[in-house]
């Protein structure tokens, strides 16, 4: 099962360094990583998801917990969840499919950023498994290139992680 981890940290060199090491020396496989700054421009927020069960992500938080550079670590639970990741897919349009392309854009809640004579580039920001529709969709027009981020998530309701 994925879990995600939001963890809050000094924001300063070597800091993911120190993570991804953790998670290399413990044999913890990253599914995703995004990091960016906060509101406080001292601190970022690394979103992390770990596929396992809850024995492994208990103890991805007790050792993440471990190390000076971070302030603060929560398991989003799946139900509380609120995440997002961005793609960007490059996908051939002749004359004859950009029509349909576009539609299937329109339908899923995309957007079109690029256009030349043979191909379109489609952006799109949503949950991994509409990325993953889109992309499935999309597939049998000759998909030329794809770029996606890592998954961001914040709890939803009130409930937030804070560095106080």
């Amino acid at each position: 099962m994925k879990h995600t981890i939001s963890v809050l940290v000094e924001n300063h060199a070597g800091v993911l360094s120190r993570i991804s090491g953790l998670f290399s020396r413990r044999g913890f496989n990253i599914d995703s990583l995004a990091v960016g700054v906060t509101d406080d421009p001292t601190v970022s927020r690394i979103t992390i998801v770990v596929n396992g069960n809850e024995y492994i992500v208990e103890q991805v938080k007790k050792q993440l917990n471990k190390l000076i550079d971070v302030l603060k670590v929560k398991i989003i639970e799946p139900e509380a969840l609120i995440s997002r990741e961005l793609m960007l897919i490059k996908v051939t349009a002749s004359a004859d499919t950009r029509g349909e392309i576009i539609d299937i854009v329109k339908v899923i809640g995309a957007r079109i950023v690029d256009i030349s004579r043979n191909s379109l580039t489609v952006e799109i920001t949503d949950s991994a498994d509409q990325l993953e529709l889109l992309q499935d969709l999309l597939g049998p027009y000759g998909i030329l290139e794809v770029a996606r981020t890592g998954t961001i998530a914040l709890e939803k309701g009130v409930h937030s992680i804070h560095n106080k």
